[in-house]
């Protein structure tokens, strides 16, 4: 798919959708420096840590996820 000849996404097949995503990430990845995450993403992060050390929330292991998700599914 070339840049000249990209459809509007909403007239895209989903092939040509996934295509376009793996162009953009293949470039983006290339020079990480220049997609810094944004700013409120560090803000949300330092709320999350926060919120564990105040013991608000806690951190569960994937077996625990898992076995309660399997418990909601059946």
């Amino acid at each position: 798919m070339e840049v000249r000849t990209i459809p509007a996404i909403e007239e895209m097949t989903p092939a040509q959708r996934v295509e376009l995503m793996e162009e953009l990430w293949r470039v983006m990845s290339k020079s990480p420096s220049e997609s810094e995450p944004p700013a409120w993403h560090n803000t949300v992060l330092e709320e999350r840590r926060q919120a564990v050390k105040n013991g608000e929330v806690e951190y569960l292991d994937f077996d625990d996820v898992k076995s309660r998700l399997e418990g909601l599914i059946k």
